[in-house]
């Protein structure tokens, strides 16, 4: 198969709510076809949180190549739409190697950067974000989404009201073009950068519930507060991007006191099972997901298999 700079790259996405077992059906993937896997997940991208994020074990990276785990600093942000280009340029060179590229995560926007393309958004002042970024630390992030439910309602619907990320994101696009992060959207896409199935394993709440908490109780067993000791050594600011995953939040208010373990712990599985919910609502709005058991690794090689038949006919 041949590919223009304009034609979507092939690939097999593999998607899924945290703690759906995601990790091993794309091992079997890789394994049945020569695959290597490219991170999909807004936290796994942080490098001082493997354990707390549940980036795949070194264990597991032996079994096949992985891309884009762990190499940001806590310190620094990636946008959906700089990870989508990094990925590319992944895929392109997996592809070129005569490898299969295997995407997985739980990060909806991800897969809709590259699936889709992205919205061409004028750059924005940086004293604009640095403006709402201190009223998000003097006044809450609840105030500020109550501002974004005024001004682009659709989004504001689709975004936790404490996901400080996002609210300063689509505020700072509408202060600086007057135009909500909706219209954005639904009006400057950009083509997609790859194509192919979007495979979601079909975990419900109350399958992942007690699964969710297992993983939490072994995190913490196996050093998940050290970890995150650790990473405050390098940088102790709750408003960095790296401490906004769900975990590192939780681990570093601990930490500082304003937790104690057991609030910890509580508020850590919570917020968690909150995610897993977002997460299934997300992709199940997805018409192309391709819903799959999430304990049957090989109905997912199985599908995987025969599109990358399809794709590779000659």
């Amino acid at each position: 198969m041949t590919e223009t700079s304009c034609t979507p790259l092939p690939v097999i996405c593999l998607a899924g709510p945290t703690g759906s077992g995601k990790t091993a059906a794309a091992l079997a993937m890789a394994k049945a076809l020569d695959g290597e896997v490219v991170n999909a997940d807004s936290r796994q991208v942080y490098a001082d949180f493997p354990l707390i994020t549940a980036q795949p074990s070194p264990e597991e990276r032996a079994c096949c190549p992985h891309h884009l785990y762990g190499f940001l600093p806590t310190e620094n942000k990636i946008s959906a739409g700089r990870w989508a280009d990094t990925a590319a340029e992944q895929v392109r060179d997996i592809l070129a190697r005569g490898k299969t590229p295997l995407l997985v995560g739980g990060t909806g926007l991800y897969f809709q950067a590259l699936l889709r393309g992205m919205a061409q958004i004028p750059p924005v002042d940086p004293q604009l974000t640095a403006l709402l970024t201190a009223r998000v630390d003097a006044e809450g992030t609840p105030r500020l989404h109550a501002e974004l439910q005024a001004c682009d309602p659709v989004y504001a619907a689709k975004i936790h009201p404490n996901d400080r990320q996002r609210i300063i994101r689509a505020l700072e696009v509408f202060q600086s073009t007057g135009r909500p992060f909706t219209w954005w959207h639904d009006n400057s896409m950009s083509p997609p950068l790859c194509a192919g199935p979007l495979l979601t394993l079909n975990a419900t709440l109350e399958w992942l519930e007690p699964r969710l908490a297992r993983r939490l109780d072994l995190m913490l067993e196996y050093g998940a507060l050290d970890e995150a000791r650790a990473a405050m050594s390098k940088c102790a600011d709750p408003a960095a991007p790296g401490w906004s995953g769900i975990g590192c939040a939780e681990a570093l208010a601990h930490l500082q006191g304003r937790l104690t373990l057991q609030e910890c712990r509580q508020l850590w599985l919570h917020n968690t099972r909150a995610y897993a919910k977002r997460q299934l609502t997300w992709f199940r709005a997805r018409p192309e997901a391709v819903w799959l058991p999430p304990d049957k690794p090989a109905a997912v090689v199985e599908t995987a298999q025969r599109f990358w038949q399809s794709v590779r006919q000659p």
